[in-house]
């Protein structure tokens, strides 16, 4: 179970301040580009699980996630998830030929979309939905790992601070004291990434 507090910047402008105030802990920055895949028939979604393929850093690393019965209340949010590397070729191979996804036999999570999700019968088709980029920044600070972001979509960008954690309304009651101690504008996220990126625009 991944849990994570969530909070929405309004604008560009709170995104850079906060990145200022920051600075000083910045560990690193991810460009990431994250392609979402479905079935043919649509199992996944009409389960509520998301198949990605994550790429970083142009293509260092690629990642393969499902993520499944996702929740987001007052800024925190709850999914079971699961994910594994694979090689960058075989899913870059993947975006071009969504089929070759049912192909990797190697991979764990594929084998779980086919056991889990998949009640079709004969070969598992692929369909690939899109995706959008996101330049993530990471700052190690009060001994929490905060992720800020900057997330391009096709109709706009939204930004965000997030915060992975096994305690996370302690981590929000310290997160929300250090923005308003800063005067950061901020609000509760309310939807995920992948379902902005499905209702084709940006939350208000």
């Amino acid at each position: 179970m991944e849990v994570e507090v969530k909070l929405k910047l309004p604008n560009s402008t709170t995104h850079q301040n906060l990145a200022n105030i920051l600075k000083p802990f910045h560990n690193k920055t991810h460009m990431q580009e994250n392609i979402f895949f479905d079935t043919k028939g649509s199992e996944l979604s009409s389960k509520r699980a998301v198949l990605r393929l994550r790429f970083y850093n142009g293509d260092t690393l690629c990642v393969v996630s499902l993520k499944a019965k996702a929740v987001l209340v007052n800024g925190v949010s709850r999914v079971e998830e699961d994910e594994e590397e694979i090689d960058v070729s075989i899913g870059r191979a993947c975006v071009a030929e969504p089929w070759r996804l049912g192909l990797i036999g190697s991979s764990r999570i594929v084998k779980r979309v086919r056991e889990e999700f998949f009640s079709g019968g004969g070969e598992m088709e692929f369909v690939c939905l899109g995706g959008f980029r996101n330049v993530r920044g990471v700052y190690d600070w009060n001994g929490l790992k905060l992720e800020l972001d900057e997330t391009q979509y096709d109709f706009g960008i939204s930004y965000e601070i997030e915060c992975e954690s096994d305690d996370p309304e302690n981590v929000k009651m310290v997160l929300e004291k250090f923005l308003n101690e800063n005067g950061v504008e901020y609000s509760y996220s309310e939807v995920s990434k992948f379902a902005v990126f499905r209702s084709g625009k940006l939350p208000e």
